[in-house]
């Protein structure tokens, strides 16, 4: 069997949420390609739909959200068309997420070993119903990130553990077995900055030694900047711009990428880092043409009526701002 070059490629993806009082528009028409063994981080501000994003790769949405357009291909497949056995194959073998809050995917009624047996055990790894299985490829998860006496840990429950402890175990239960791809949503958000760089650095360290690829959300350009090979910057339901990491540092195209690089404090001293004017737009009734525009010195006319598609720049630089050139597409 090939593999497709493209572990993720998303295509055009349009994402409601049903509220009382109307529809939530948060995602609106994203793209999103992540090769094999690649880092992708994707950045922007809180609320502008990075979770969403991700969560529809693993179809893991609440209710209340519904895919009105788009495709969302793994390895080549489109999830959103796969019956249940196959997304729950992708989930269990396919594809891992580490949540921004460890609790969130570990059980409190039951050890971590008996957690990661059942992770590895649905992983269709040869002799992985096996208990003496479970339990080596567990133990040597835990030695991989670092963790001290892993026996002892097995033997634990969640609530017995630090915060850093129990990320560093949901990094090792999404790379226990082979996994194609390593979603990692805000894995250090709880965490202090000495705790995080630990966490991110064995992070990276895990997926590159398992030849994983990595979507990393994140607030921090800083970690970004450290952890990934291409950046996507989502602004309101849109990828605006998206780059290697060392281009989009380098040179910013889209107005908002470029405020949000102004937004980091300088060590020198001069100046003083100031927010982006504006919020974000209402999502029940947002703007018509380009999310930006309301918050942008540098919008036409047309960025009101049209939402700019995708221009390549040259190279693996694209941005989604009519001051580049392109078409328009109508909402």
């Amino acid at each position: 069997m090939v593999l497709a070059h493209n572990v993720v490629d998303i295509r055009d993806l349009f994402v409601r949420y049903r509220i009382f009082g109307g529809q939530v528009k948060v995602l609106n028409g994203v793209n999103l390609v992540v090769r094999r063994g690649e880092k992708v981080s994707i950045v922007g501000e809180t609320g502008c739909g990075k979770t969403t994003t991700v969560k529809s790769i693993l179809r893991i949405l609440p209710r209340q959200a519904t895919t009105t357009r788009g495709e969302i291909l793994f390895n080549g497949t489109d999830v959103l068309r796969m019956r249940e056995s196959q997304i729950m194959k992708v989930r269990s073998s396919g594809a891992s997420m580490i949540f921004q809050d460890p609790t969130m995917s570990l059980n409190p009624v039951y050890t971590i070993g008996e957690q990661m047996g059942a992770v590895i055990r649905y992983s269709g790894q040869p002799d992985a119903n096996k208990k003496e299985v479970q339990h080596a490829l567990a133990v040597k998860a835990l030695q991989e990130t670092s963790m001290p006496d892993p026996e002892r840990i097995l033997q634990c429950y969640p609530f017995q553990l630090s915060g850093g402890m129990r990320q560093r175990i949901s990094i090792a239960m999404s790379l226990a077995t082979p996994r194609d791809l390593v979603i990692a949503d805000e894995p250090t958000t709880n965490l202090d900055v000495t705790i995080q760089d630990q966490v991110l650095r064995i992070l990276k360290e895990r997926v590159e030694a398992k030849g994983s690829s990595l979507i990393l959300i994140t607030h921090s350009l800083g970690v970004a900047r450290e952890t990934s090979d291409r950046v996507y910057v989502m602004y309101a339901g849109n990828m605006v711009e998206a780059a290697p990491t060392k281009e989009l540092f380098a040179e910013q195209l889209h107005p908002y990428t470029k405020a949000l690089i102004s937004c980091i404090p300088s060590l020198t001293g001069r100046g003083v880092a100031e927010g982006i004017p504006g919020r974000l737009p209402n999502y029940i009734d947002p703007p018509k043409g380009c999310r930006f525009a309301p918050r942008c010195a540098s919008a036409m006319s047309r960025c009101h009526e049209e939402r700019p598609e995708y221009v390549d720049i040259g190279g693996e630089h694209q941005v989604a701002c009519f001051l580049y050139g392109g078409e328009g597409e109508g909402i």
